[in-house]
């Protein structure tokens, strides 16, 4: 019987008929120019968005008189660009400026909005879905449309204008776009996770630490990257409270100023575009599967 089966050729198909060889034929033909159409929209979406950083790169590589002409190509790579901007008087000033607002911004943003996420979240209370309408509704606000009394406030009052602190301090005080991430991700963790902590002699703040922590660290994570691109990127700040003090400039700030100074030297502004946006390109590289998988978990529940 055996035998009989193998000597037979390839069973037919449930039509009782053999596969046509064209249908086959044209079966992989249409597979392979859907592989061929998907992966061209996704060289081209990716052409579309690298392009422009290949542009600075290259720009950044070439002599004085060879930027922005029809030359796409440094002949020859002129690395010394990079020296040049480095050395530049206040640009390691303005490095360590951003570096301190990025990270104090960041680690006073989580601290701050941890709790209350967690509150929101967690705890029973009367009003609690009023507040949580009325922190998202902050996000609703522009600063420009409080910046003059804020202004004010900082520079009238407090005098502390020419320095970054009325940017950092504030940030001591939650945040509203972090809360409500942190929020989405803590409504996915079950209770009885915190009722058990309960049970062994935990209080909030310990059960905080110890259990509901370790298991948000990828939201964490996620919110931490978007306040330190936040900060690093910030221009606007810096503009209002640092712009009459050299020594306060941040490198968003100081870039600008430094296109200003060398109104025909694009080799050097590009060049330092390059050093500026080095930072944030490796933080990103080294920490994006936590990004995008807390970016993904954030949203699971509402």
């Amino acid at each position: 019987m055996t035998d009989t089966t193998l000597a037979a050729g390839p069973a037919p198909s449930r039509t009782g008929h053999a596969p046509d060889p064209r249908a086959l034929k044209a079966a992989r033909r249409r597979r392979t120019l859907h592989w061929i159409g998907v992966h061209s929209l996704g060289i081209a979406a990716a052409a579309f968005f690298v392009l422009p950083f290949v542009f600075v790169v290259l720009t950044a590589l070439m002599s004085d008189n060879q930027a922005l002409t029809r030359s796409l190509w440094p002949h020859p790579f002129e690395w010394s660009n990079f020296r040049t901007v480095w050395d530049t008087p206040g640009f390691l000033t303005w490095w360590r400026n951003t570096l301190v607002y990025s990270v104090a911004g960041t680690v006073l943003t989580v601290v701050s909005s941890l709790p209350v996420a967690y509150a929101l979240a967690k705890f029973r209370f009367r009003g609690r879905n009023l507040i949580m309408v009325l922190v998202i509704s902050t996000m609703m606000l522009p600063p420009q449309v409080i910046i003059i009394p804020m202004y004010l406030f900082w520079t009238k009052q407090l005098h502390m204008d020419g320095t970054l602190w009325p940017l950092i301090i504030p940030m001591a005080f939650g945040d509203a776009f972090t809360i409500f991430l942190l929020r989405q991700f803590l409504l996915t963790i079950p209770k009885e996770y915190t009722e058990a902590a309960k049970v062994d002699g935990c209080g909030e703040l310990r059960t905080l630490l110890t259990v509901i922590v370790p298991m948000i660290r990828p939201a964490i994570a996620a919110v931490a990257l978007f306040q330190f691109f936040y900060c690093w990127n910030d221009y606007f700040g810096p503009q209002i409270y640092a712009s009459s003090n050299p020594a306060a400039w941040t490198l968003s700030y100081g870039l600008e100023s430094f296109k200003g100074a060398h109104h025909t030297n694009w080799n050097l502004t590009m060049a330092a575009t390059v050093l500026v946006m080095a930072p944030v390109i490796v933080v990103f590289f080294f920490a994006q599967k936590a990004f995008i998988e807390g970016v993904t978990l954030t949203g699971v529940k509402g």
